[in-house]
């Protein structure tokens, strides 16, 4: 998604007073499109870790940092995502208790969410990463006997201030507001990714990210979890696909007003364009292109202000059955 670093002096980047605004108020006022800026990974692992977060949680919390650097990255060359979680409201530092898990796969039409509680963190270190990243759910409950299917989605929003202002600043009123009309399904996330879309959320077990979030579309995404469906208003992509096939899912579901979470699947893709299908039989081809976009604009605060690549899909050919 970054293009070069060409640093460039703009009033857009900066507040009345001439200081550097906050990421999120300027991605706002240049309206930078969401689609096509989640992260890609076919599955997430999510512990809860009471007490401070740094910048970098898993290795800057009450986490065993040893324990957490090593579990991100085995989780990254499983092509899934690792992250801390926490319940809404105050932060004391962590007392022993028992840690919330979840674990998700994303894959369409056989996507699913399995939770529990383990007594430390560490015995996430017996987890079948591999069979979490090919959709195996029989063995990773298998490998980590805690865990058991949860039905009903979960919303994890970021709030990691250390990581951007704007995400403490704009999450936490989502999450204490939200937690409050669907206890038990929201929790505070330490870094998803994206900080100039706070808030910003992740509905599990779907993998769908969504950016300026507030109470009412933040709720609507849940009550659409429940439906089988998504909120194509505000929607970044899935997590599944690439972020050029998640620009090309979006645009074909604002083509057709498809809400059907799995009803579209991300088939093909080649230099130019990418191939979406539906369930139904129908595919469309879908071009989509980088561009550089002016003014430049940091990517969090506190960065410079730099030349952003920015992808777009292209005029749609397709959609008769075959």
């Amino acid at each position: 998604m970054d293009g070069s670093r060409t640093v460039r002096p703009v009033s857009a980047t900066t507040d009345a007073t001439g200081r550097p605004g906050l990421c999120s108020t300027i991605c706002r006022q240049l309206n930078e499109p969401l689609p096509g800026t989640a992260v890609v990974a076919t599955g997430w692992v999510v512990v809860e870790q009471p007490g401070p977060w740094g910048a970098k949680a898993a290795t800057q919390s009450h986490l065993d940092p040893e324990f957490g650097g090593r579990f991100d990255d085995a989780c990254k060359k499983a092509d899934l995502r690792f992250g801390l979680i926490r319940s809404p409201g105050k932060h004391a530092d962590a007392t022993p208790r028992a840690h919330q898990v979840y674990v998700a796969c994303t894959i369409p039409g056989r996507s699913w969410l399995l939770g529990g509680r383990v007594a430390d963190p560490v015995e996430l270190s017996a987890l079948d990463l591999e069979a979490v990243r090919r959709g195996d759910a029989d063995a990773v409950l298998a490998s980590l006997p805690d865990l058991a299917p949860v039905t009903q989605s979960v919303l994890l929003v970021c709030t990691n201030g250390k990581r951007d202002e704007c995400c403490a600043l704009l999450g936490r009123p989502i999450v204490n507001a939200l937690s409050a009309l669907a206890p038990g399904r929201v929790w505070e996330a330490d870094h998803l990714g994206g900080h100039r879309f706070a808030p910003t959320a992740t509905l599990l077990p779907s993998g769908t990210m969504h950016g300026r979030l507030d109470l009412e579309t933040a709720t609507a995404v849940l009550a659409a979890s429940d439906r089988g469906e998504t909120i194509v208003t505000n929607l970044r992509g899935r997590t599944t696909w690439s972020k050029r096939g998640q620009v090309a899912e979006i645009a074909v579901r604002h083509l057709i007003g498809e809400a059907g979470l799995d009803s579209l699947g991300v088939i093909a893709e080649d230099l130019e364009t990418v191939t979406v299908s539906h369930t139904d039989g129908r595919t469309w081809t879908v071009p989509v292109t980088s561009e550089s976009v002016d003014p430049p604009r940091p990517e969090s605060c506190g960065k410079e202000p730099f030349t952003m690549s920015i992808l777009r899909a292209g005029t749609i050919i397709g959609g008769e059955l075959g």
